[in-house]
């Protein structure tokens, strides 16, 4: 491996789109990571391939997903798993594709990149449907994103390596036919920060938050945008433990819905609630609680699991999160409850009789965590690149 201090910057392009969160959070993680592990080594743009550098309707993919997945998800269900979709889908993606080589071209002729990562399926091939009309091109590596329901569309041999977070989705990737040497278990890329355990004791941390260092606790997530159920999940949180007379703090991250944060601060509360907006500092309070309750997306699902969290699965898109459902309660690292009623029976329960049940799906949890999986994955491509430049 070349000496760091003495290598070229290298430039390093990730394909992204805003289809879901998630997508955007490995991107800045897998970023993270090549800066945490090799600092100064790399020159890193992050580009929403679809919106920047396509067409309509595609350059606006981001919206139409929003819109079916919170509007219609029974419809994305449809389309995500009907198995016409792996066809009719590369055949419209080859298609668009065609239709954007010059944009797409454009795009790589202005980042020139050493090294081309994707995080999203469509991202990856129109992108290598253009990379196969170059006289010479970089590495190519895809960093599949999602947990265990893992589209057709990820799973091409086409690529130098592909990046997979569960055993189930190395399955699916041998069945369709990529070859062994190019298929890498090695887990979904999540920030470096949950990589580091915990210096306190859980009592000091939360201490430190200013929370209750003796009271167990829940914290309850809607993303980044605070999306979802979360104020009927916490309100009925709160009523339940009231009712079974259980003693534990409710931790409510809202994130940039400063509405939900408002209308849960002015809740008269039963137990000690934590009403928080946006915070750079989510390992830390995941690390003070002792079970979380969550939408299936995976890179949640992930950091939890890291963290040893009991994870109870509020909702899940059709299709593209089902799989990620059967991982935690197959695993018996969780549950799944949509109704805010039973979701607050089950912390109850959780956190009153039922503690030693948690305490076995925080050890089940903590077994299915890979905190070191950005670094793992950062390394490896190193590794290719030195390969490819040999």
């Amino acid at each position: 491996m070349a000496d760091p201090r003495t290598a070229p910057v290298q430039r390093i392009l990730i394909l992204m789109s805003m289809t879901g969160g998630g997508h955007r959070a490995s991107a800045l993680a897998l970023k993270a990571g090549f800066e945490h592990e090799y600092p100064g080594r790399f020159a890193i743009d992050i580009v929403d391939i679809l919106t920047e550098h396509t067409f309509w309707p595609l350059n606006h993919s981001p919206q139409i997903y929003s819109l079916i997945a919170t509007e219609a998800p029974w419809l994305w269900g449809v389309a995500y798993s009907t198995e016409l979709t792996p066809t009719l889908t590369r055949s419209a993606v080859r298609l668009a594709g065609k239709l954007a080589q010059g944009h797409i071209s454009a795009a790589l002729d202005h980042y020139r990149p050493d090294l081309v990562i994707s995080v999203h399926p469509l991202a990856q091939e129109i992108t290598l449907h253009v990379l196969a009309r170059r006289p010479a091109r970089s590495p190519f590596v895809t960093v599949v994103t999602d947990l265990a329901s893992v589209h057709p569309l990820w799973l091409t041999p086409r690529v130098d390596a592909l990046y997979l977070a569960s055993e189930e989705a190395l399955a699916a990737a041998r069945a369709a036919g990529v070859p062994p040497t190019r298929t890498h278990l090695l887990g979904l890329p999540i920030r470096p920060a949950f990589a580091e355990p915990p210096t306190l004791s859980r009592a000091a941390l939360r201490s430190q938050l200013g929370m209750d260092p003796e009271l167990p606790a829940v914290i309850l997530m809607g993303g980044g945008d605070g999306v979802g159920p979360v104020q009927a999940i916490a309100t009925a949180a709160d009523k339940a433990f009231a009712a079974q007379r259980v003693k534990a703090q409710i931790v409510v991250i809202c994130g940039r819905n400063e509405g939900l944060r408002s209308r849960l601060a002015a809740r008269t509360w039963s137990n000690p609630a934590h009403i928080l907006g946006f915070v750079e500092n989510v390992p830390d309070w995941m690390h003070a609680c002792d079970a979380i309750v969550t939408k299936a997306g995976p890179g949640t699902i992930a950091e939890a699991c890291v963290c040893g969290l009991p994870i109870l699965l509020s909702g899940f898109i059709p299709g593209q999160e089902e799989g990620n459902v059967t991982y935690v309660v197959g695993h018996g690292a969780g549950a799944l409850e949509v109704n805010p009623e039973a979701i607050g029976r089950t912390l109850a329960h959780w956190f009153g009789k039922g503690s030693p049940e948690r305490l076995r799906m925080a050890k089940r949890a903590r077994a299915l965590g890979r905190p070191h999986a950005t670094a793992d994955i950062v390394q490896s491509v190193m590794r290719l690149m030195d390969e490819w430049d040999k």
